[in-house]
């Protein structure tokens, strides 16, 4: 087994007032050529965004996008009618929900917080397995039992999402959701060949012998297995990824 820590200080950040943005892996004028990605993990943004602020409407294609709120919330509006006054998705996105848009041949959209409160959450990029697919969008609620001491699966791709009421993604990468206090404790078995992308969202938490804080993550190699122990108040996402 290989690993690699990468400490919350480490990662890139940006302030434009209104937005405040940490970022694990090179984006927009962050760049670290030895941070590019992790597998098909290609951006994980921590973002806090101030009241009556957000992104205006803008373009995505053949990425897979997952948004994670942590605190506060975020109103989702595109180009395929999500968001809109009787759409089947209303769009709004609160904690403990897994949104997840598929931009394909391309879509257009905007994310605002029309709340009182910063809206604090993580925007995920991962690559997809295959080019030009049809854009969609999907939108799950995972409540705190469901994560409470275990890993809960969020996102998969086809078959398995399904059968465990996980969201879809349209690449060769799972994502769990975990929270850890006290003695609760999880294993995650990986096959052989498999990536392994662990980042603290909040507290602190052990993973195979390793301690991580808030903003912490771990990137594994040739690891049989995935051991959380030690949590103090700890929320955690595990990526499981095609090498």
């Amino acid at each position: 087994m290989t690993t690699q820590l990468i400490k919350s200080s480490d990662r890139g950040y940006a302030d434009h007032g209104w937005l405040k943005s940490f970022h694990s892996f090179s984006f927009a004028d962050y760049y670290d050529p030895a941070r590019m990605g992790f597998g098909p993990l290609r951006v994980i943004n921590e973002d806090k965004v101030a009241p009556g602020k957000g992104f205006g409407t803008h373009g995505h294609r053949d990425m897979e996008i997952i948004s994670y709120v942590l605190s506060g919330e975020l109103a989702h509006k595109d180009s395929m009618g999500n968001g809109e006054a009787g759409a089947a998705n209303a769009g709004v996105i609160r904690p403990g929900d897994v949104q997840r848009m598929s931009a394909g041949t391309g879509v257009m959209h905007s994310e605002f917080n029309n709340a009182k409160e910063t809206t604090h959450f993580l925007q995920i990029w991962i690559q997809p397995d295959h080019r030009g697919i049809a854009p969609s969008y999907e939108q799950k609620h995972f409540d705190a039992a469901s994560k409470r001491g275990k890993l809960r699966l969020v996102a998969a791709n086809d078959g398995e999402a399904q059968a465990q009421g996980a969201v879809t993604i349209h690449a060769d990468a799972k994502l769990y959701a975990g929270l850890f206090d006290g003695a609760e404790q999880a294993e995650l078995a990986l096959a052989d060949g498999r990536l392994a992308y662990i980042h603290v969202v909040r507290g602190s938490l052990n993973v195979n012998g390793q301690d991580l804080t808030a903003g912490d993550a771990l990137q594994v190699r040739e690891a049989s297995r995935l051991a959380l122990t030690a949590g103090r108040d700890a929320e955690v996402l595990v990526f499981d990824l095609a090498a």
